[in-house]
């Protein structure tokens, strides 16, 4: 890396820059090199956080939506004017290729914009009550009103986008909140928190605290938060839910997400690049990265070689080189465990087509084939960018190979077929169904979000805004 410069950042403590009891060192996964210096709070600034949170809730919920839009709105214009420099903060801290870090920054831009616009129409709406003779004479006014303030988590692998999606409807509908960001990656939360900072929010309305996993639990706990929106691990997110059962728990967990390319499908050679870029972006560390293929027996022997070429064209290495399109994966243990799934997978019968081993941090791009339904890299989450590739005799079989999952947040299935992209919409458990494309689309106004092991509630500004209401009813006569 040679344009960014390692400097300690503060935390930001209701609103306010401070230095912590500690520090925490920031390495770039690709070769461990110190990236930064950040301040973790003691437990006195993690208090105040939360308890000036509680405090100004009420007001802040009183403000009016073009306050909150202004808010918003500057903090969009400032992360496009900011965008080169925070993507290179993105890949310091996490590792993706920085054309990734930019498409990251581009999202961030989208949300907080979003999220100007709903702040102004997220309203209510009047019901008649006449429908019975009870109701004569009556109509309700139906709102939504913040639960109250908002802990957000956000895991490592998207360190921007992740926390926009939480601060950015929080401070939509008026909730104030209080992010903790991945300990891996804390730096493009606390960029956010320089930016919210040179808005007229008032004191408590926002903080970043860069905390070790050990501080969540407390978190969690404390009865001044009511609402959870986490993003990260299945076994955390629901020992969350668990945790704190009445309490508004939105969970955004893991995947292994699945493409189907059916017989229909004109262009196999473009669903093989889209499929190989989408198993490995971010190091294929996203949770709807494409991680089980299931081609249609009619087109399997044509589709995989062009597959396996897509996958072998992909360039790994420093992520500040432009032509590298894999990145490394988090940190060497990650890298360990995913070639041990991959060993793992051939012991039980697997095919290596191509890739399967690690230099440090970087995984190769890896095609697998004849993986049993067991082995853990067709079960469970890779979280590497490693491709297991099936094939079925029919829609019918593929569908049902889609559903033979723990996890339900996307899918993608490659047809023309009108009739057939409906079954799918219908029959496919999971969250979203991504018709002629990947799995991994996702735009950042639409529900996102899963059934099953994969969570509960929904990202996307709108509907984390509503996750972040309650309904409030007011009957009224209506004359």
């Amino acid at each position: 890396m040679d344009s960014f410069t390692p400097r300690p950042r503060p935390a930001w403590v209701a609103g306010l820059p401070e230095q912590g009891t500690d520090t925490l060192v920031v390495h770039h996964p690709y070769d461990g090199s110190e990236v930064a210096t950040v301040a973790v709070p003691g437990p006195e600034q993690v208090e105040r956080a939360v308890a000036t949170a509680a405090a100004v809730a009420r007001e802040f919920r009183r403000r009016p939506a073009h306050q909150h839009a202004a808010v918003l709105d500057h903090v969009s214009r400032a992360l496009a004017e900011r965008a080169e420099e925070v993507a290179e903060i993105i890949t310091a801290e996490s590792g993706k290729p920085l054309a990734w870090s930019a498409v990251e920054v581009e999202r961030a831009v989208s949300v907080f914009r979003i999220a100007a616009e709903e702040a102004v129409r997220f309203d209510g709406e009047l019901r008649r009550l006449d429908s019975t003779e009870a109701g004569e004479g009556r109509m309700a006014m139906v709102r939504r009103v913040p639960h109250g303030p908002v802990l957000g988590i956000a895991p490592f692998n998207f360190p921007l986008n992740l926390v926009a999606h939480k601060v950015a409807p929080a401070l939509a509908v008026g909730a104030p909140i209080v992010v903790k960001p991945a300990p891996r990656t804390p730096l493009s939360a606390l960029v956010l928190g320089e930016i919210l900072a040179e808005t007229d929010l008032p004191d408590g309305s926002f903080s970043v605290l860069p905390l070790g996993n050990e501080a969540t639990s407390a978190l969690v706990a404390d009865p001044r938060l009511p609402v959870v929106s986490f993003t990260g691990s299945v076994p955390v997110g629901w020992s969350i839910a668990e945790s704190v059962p009445r309490k508004q728990v939105v969970l955004e967990l893991g995947g292994n997400a699945a493409a189907v390319v059916l017989a229909d499908w004109p262009d196999l050679a473009g669903a093989a690049r889209r499929i190989a870029t989408f198993g490995t972006y971010q190091g294929g560390q996203s949770c709807i990265a494409v991680q089980r293929v299931i081609v249609e027996r009619a087109v399997a022997s044509r589709f995989l070689p062009l597959l396996e070429q897509a996958m072998r064209e992909l360039r790994t290495g420093d992520p500040y080189d432009d032509t590298v399109t894999v990145g490394p994966v988090v940190d060497e243990a990650a890298a360990e465990r995913i070639v041990a799934w991959i060993e793992e997978a051939v012991s039980a019968g697997a095919r290596v087509l191509c890739g399967g081993s690690r230099s440090g941090t970087t995984v190769e791009p890896t095609l697998l084939a004849d993986v049993p339904p067991t082995a853990k890299v067709w079960a469970e989450e890779v979280f590497g960018p490693v491709l297991a590739v099936s094939v079925a005799d029919s829609a019918d079989e593929a569908f049902a190979a889609v559903n033979d999952s723990r996890y339900g947040l996307q899918a993608g299935v490659f047809t023309r077929d009108l009739p057939l992209a409906m079954r799918a919409s219908e029959e496919l458990e999971v969250g979203g169904v991504i018709i002629g494309d990947v799995p991994s689309y996702r735009a950042d106004a639409m529900p996102y979000g899963g059934v099953k092991d994969s969570g509960v509630g929904r990202e996307g500004v709108r509907s984390a805004m509503a996750d972040f209401t309650a309904v409030r009813t007011t009957v009224l006569p209506a004359r």
